[in-house]
C-alpha cells in the first residue's frame, strides 16, 4: 500500500502549539497527528489514526492470547445501573451527565463494570457457562476539570477495558494473573519503560490491585520503588511502616505549658529545647511534635463530619493519599466557619484529647503507636501539652495513610529505602471481587446445584494515552520516533533529487516495496524543497527512511534509521532485498 504525500491530509507545523507543555503534546500537533477540537477533545488524523489502529491491534492480540472475546457496549448509558452501585454519587463532578426529551437521566461512560456484569447475568445462569473474560475498545469520557497534555488526560479518550468473571477466588487469581501477562506483553512489544505498582482501589472497589505507570519526568503520578528488593507502589498506596509499640508505664505525665510565641511547627521546636525540655534524653526534634490536621469528609449521600488527621510534626500532609484513603468519601480542609461554629476547636492549637472529648474522629498515621509521647496542641490558644502519650492520654480511633512520602523513607518489609519517581498511568487492573456481582443479585447454580455469586475482576488499559507515552518516552530533538510496531507507516521513500531518471527509480523502488508487502509513505511532493522533505521525515518518526538523492547518479540510496540514527548508502537495485533483511521478512 502506497501514500502519497503530495494527496495526503497533512499539514505540519513548524512552532509548537501556544497550549502545549510537555513534548508528546507539543509533537503529535506539530506532526499532524491530532488537533484540538475543544478543550481535553482530540481530532485524529490520518497518521494518528494509523498509530491508534496499530496499538489497537497489539492489544487485541494480546487479549486474544488470554481468551478474552471483544464485544462492543454503547457509551450513552441508563442511570439506573450506576444508582444500584452507588456509583452515580461517588463519581461526583466528574461524570458527564445529560437527559433525554423526556427527561429521564443518562450518562456518558467513563468506565463499565455495571454493564458487563448485566450481560453477563442476563446471558449466564450456570457454571458451565464459566469462566469467561470479556473485553471491548471504546471511547470513555469523564469531565477532567482541568485537562491537559494533549492526549495524556482529556475528557475523551480511548481505552481497552475487560472484566473476567468467575465462581471462585481462584479463578479470579488465574483471571488477574493472565491480564497481567497480556499487559507486560503490550507494554514489552511496544518498548514501552514501566514500572508495575501497588495500587489503591478508589470508585472501583475490590482488594488487590496494580497500576502500570509508563517511566516520565512529565508524569502526573509519583510511584516509589525499593532499593532492595521489587516493591513498587503508587504514592498513594505505600505502606508505611510503623514502629513497635512501647509500654506507657513509667512515662512522663503529660504537661500543660504556655508558648506564647510556638506559632508554627518550627518554633514549637525552638521552644522545646529553649526550655530544656527532651524526649527519649535528647533534644526535641520537629518529628516529635505532633499535627492535628482538622478535615471534613464526606460519604456518598451524607452530610460532611468533622474528622482530626494526626501526623507527626516533620511530615506535611499528602491531600492524594489522605483522600485515596478515604475513597469514596470526598476530604476538605475545615475552614475558618467550621472553627467559628466549634469553639472548641482552637485555631493551631488543636489536639487530639480536645478532638476526642468533642466526639471528633479522630485517624493516626502509623507512625503514632502506643507509648510514643509527643508535643501537641493544649487546645487552648498559646498553649501546648508536652508528654501527650498515645494509648495513655488519646487513643486514635483508627490509622489512616495521609503523611507525604519522602525518598529515603523506609521501604516496607525491610527492603531498604524508598526512591521517588513520576510516572504516567497506562494500566490498572483490579480484583474486584463480588461488588457488583451482589449488588446486581447475580444468581449462578454451581456445581452442587447451589446458587453461587461470582467473583469479578477487571482490567483497564489507555489505549490512546499508549501513544502519547511513546511520544514522550521516544523522541528527540528533531521529532517523533515510532517503534516499528506501530509506526504509520513500515518505511518512508523521500525524494531529494529533481533529476527525472531519480524520480522514475523512487517511484519504482515504491512499487517494489508495496509488492514486498510494506506500508509506504513516499514524499513525492514536486515543489518541496529536500531540507523541508527531511525535517517532515523527522518530524514524522516513521522508523527507517529512504532517500532517493545525490547519491543516485552512483547507484545508491540512503537508508536512514530514525531510532538509532544510523545512514547506510546501499546499492539501489539491492536495496529492497537488503531492508527486507534488516526486517526479519
Amino acid at each position: 500500500m502506497i501514500t502519497r504525500m503530495s494527496s495526503l491530509f497533512l499539514r505540519t507545523l513548524r512552532d509548537d502549539p501556544a497550549d502545549a507543555e510537555v513534548p508528546s503534546h507539543k509533537l503529535l500537533v506539530r506532526a499532524g497527528y491530532i488537533r484540538r477540537a475543544a478543550p481535553g477533545v482530540y481530532s485524529w488524523l490520518p497518521l494518528g489514526l494509523r498509530v491508534l489502529r496499530n496499538v489497537e491491534k497489539v492489544v487485541r492480540e494480546e487479549m486474544g492470547a488470554i481468551g478474552a472475546q471483544e464485544i462492543s457496549l454503547p457509551a450513552l448509558l441508563p442511570r439506573e445501573p450506576y444508582e444500584t452501585t452507588g456509583r452515580w454519587t461517588e463519581y461526583g463532578d466528574a461524570l458527564f451527565r445529560l437527559k433525554d426529551r423526556k427527561g429521564q437521566d443518562y450518562l456518558l461512560g467513563p468506565t463499565h463494570e455495571e454493564l458487563f456484569t448485566s450481560l453477563v447475568k442476563g446471558e449466564y445462569s450456570s457454571y458451565k457457562d464459566f469462566p469467561v473474560t470479556l473485553f471491548q475498545i471504546q471511547t470513555k469520557y469523564r469531565d477532567e476539570e482541568r485537562p491537559r497534555a494533549g492526549i495524556l488526560r482529556g475528557r475523551e479518550f480511548i481505552m481497552k477495558d475487560s472484566y473476567s468473571f468467575t465462581m471462585d477466588d481462584e479463578g479470579l487469581e488465574e483471571a488477574y494473573q493472565a491480564h497481567r501477562r497480556a499487559y507486560q506483553a503490550v507494554f514489552d512489544r511496544l518498548g514501552v519503560e514501566y514500572a508495575i505498582c501497588a495500587a489503591t482501589s478508589g470508585a472501583m472497589g475490590g482488594s488487590a490491585s496494580e497500576e502500570f505507570l509508563a517511566v516520565s519526568p512529565n508524569g502526573e503520578d509519583t510511584f516509589v520503588r525499593a532499593s532492595d528488593g521489587d516493591y513498587a507502589a503508587n504514592v498513594e498506596a505505600v505502606v508505611t511502616p510503623h514502629p513497635e509499640t512501647r509500654p506507657v508505664e513509667g512515662l512522663p505525665e503529660a504537661t500543660v505549658y504556655e508558648t506564647p510565641d510556638a506559632t508554627t511547627m518550627d518554633t514549637l521546636v525552638e521552644w522545646a529545647r529553649a526550655e530544656g525540655i527532651t524526649v527519649d534524653g535528647r533534644d526535641v526534634k520537629l518529628a516529635d511534635t505532633l499535627k492535628c490536621l482538622v478535615v471534613k469528609v464526606t460519604e456518598p449521600g451524607a452530610e460532611p463530619e468533622l474528622t482530626g488527621i494526626l501526623l507527626p510534626g516533620d511530615r506535611d500532609a499528602d491531600m492524594k493519599r489522605l483522600e485515596a484513603s478515604l475513597e469514596p468519601a470526598t476530604v476538605e480542609l475545615a475552614e475558618d466557619k467550621d472553627f467559628e461554629v466549634n469553639p472548641f476547636l482552637i485555631k493551631g492549637y488543636v489536639g487530639p484529647k480536645g478532638l476526642a472529648d468533642n466526639g471528633v474522629r479522630v485517624l493516626a498515621d502509623p507512625r503514632i503507636v502506643t507509648g510514643t509521647s509527643w508535643i501537641t496542641g493544649a487546645d487552648k490558644k498559646n498553649h501546648h501539652v508536652v508528654n501527650m502519650v498515645a494509648g495513655r492520654d488519646f487513643t486514635p480511633d483508627g490509622y489512616i495513610e495521609a503523611a507525604n512520602v519522602r525518598e529515603g523513607d523506609a521501604a516496607p518489609e525491610g527492603m531498604g529505602t524508598l526512591t521517588l519517581e513520576r510516572g504516567i498511568e497506562i494500566g490498572h487492573i483490579f480484583q474486584l471481587g463480588r461488588k457488583y456481582t451482589e449488588a446486581f443479585d447475580m444468581q449462578i447454580l454451581d456445581v452442587n446445584g447451589k446458587r453461587s455469586v461470582p467473583t469479578m475482576g477487571s482490567y483497564g488499559l489507555g489505549v490512546s494515552r499508549l501513544i502519547a507515552v511513546l511520544a514522550e518516552q521516544m523522541h528527540d530533538e528533531k521529532g517523533l520516533r515510532w517503534p516499528s510496531e506501530v509506526a504509520p507507516y513500515d518505511v518512508h521513500v523521500v525524494i531529494a533529487n529533481k533529476d527525472a531518471a531519480a524520480g522514475e527509480a523512487a517511484e519504482n523502488l515504491v512499487d517494489r516495496l508495496a509488492d514486498a508487502g510494506l506500508e509506504v509513505l513516499f514524499d513525492d511532493r514536486p515543489k518541496v524543497s529536500p531540507g523541508v522533505k527531511f525535517k517532515d521525515a523527522e518530524l514524522l518518526g516513521v522508523p527507517l527512511v529512504f532517500v532517493v538523492g545525490r547519491g543516485f547518479a552512483d547507484g545508491t540510496v540512503e537508508l536512514r534509521n530514525r531510532l538509532t540514527g544510523d545512514v547506510d548508502n546501499i546499492a539501489y537495485n539491492t536495496a529492497v532485498d537488503l531492508f527486507l533483511e534488516r526486517r526479519g521478512r
